[in-house]
């Protein structure tokens, strides 16, 4: 697809599907600013990305919106707006060992950081242009130790429902990947991270784990369908049917 003219902003964007997607955007000519928390990461997403000049980097929390509005007010006119982020550090827990803390650190990030989103970058994107979050297969395929995940992913799906209604005419979406190999996978499985994802791979209808540029791609058609919104694009492998 050709994004040439094109301003993206990804949240997120410093690893993992985030950065396969900046890698894809910046390759199809748009102008990208990859935004996150930590400075650093986003030095080296510029790096293994090699540097091009029509990429940007923004440092912002999310889950503060003087941080969001001021993020906004500093980047102008935007097409398109996606975010990836997540913080689930600790939330895969057992319900006896779960740490509120944990949860609401899920929440903050992966409902009320898209509400923020789009409640501040609405204002800036043109009236063709779309909003993509990332919800997940937890909230389909629920399992022991994933109730908070699992109930946030679907209270997402929710609000991106909702918002493509009020914000109509730009279009709002979704997508919910199934078992990808991230980094998230350290903090989940720990040193099972390779067996784990080994296993599923031999159970699912496709015969492998997914890879970060699968949810890029599948985010690119979001971007580029302007006949598409309120939906959430399944991108799991068949998880759902196993």
């Amino acid at each position: 697809m050709n994004m040439t003219r094109q301003k993206i902003l990804i949240v997120g964007g410093g690893s993992g599907m985030g950065l396969a997607l900046a890698r894809h955007c910046v390759e199809a000519g748009a102008g990208v600013t990859i935004a996150g928390r930590g400075n650093d990461r986003l030095r080296q997403a510029r790096e293994v990305l090699g540097n091009p000049t029509g990429l940007e980097t923004a440092v912002v929390d999310v889950t503060r919106e003087d941080q969001v509005a001021a993020l906004f007010a500093g980047i102008g006119r935007l097409d398109h707006i996606v975010s990836t982020a997540a913080d689930i550090e600790g939330a895969y827990r057992l319900l006896p060992e779960l740490d509120l803390s944990a949860a609401q650190r899920v929440v903050d990030s992966k409902l009320f950081g898209p509400l923020l989103l789009a409640k501040h970058g609405a204002p800036r994107l043109a009236a063709a242009g779309s909003m993509t979050f990332v919800s997940g297969i937890a909230a389909y395929r629920p399992a022991a130790r994933g109730s908070v995940v699992a109930a946030v992913n679907a209270a997402l799906e929710g609000l991106v429902r909702a918002l493509a209604v009020e914000l109509a005419p730009i279009r709002v979406n979704a997508v919910s990947p199934g078992w990808v190999d991230t980094e998230i996978w350290a903090q989940v499985a720990g040193d099972r991270k390779a067996e784990t994802l080994a296993a599923m791979a031999e159970r699912l209808p496709v015969g492998r784990i997914g890879q970060p540029e699968d949810i890029a791609d599948a985010i690119c058609f979001l971007i580029g369908n302007g006949f598409t919104t309120g939906t959430t694009l399944h991108v799991e492998g068949g998880h759902r049917l196993i």
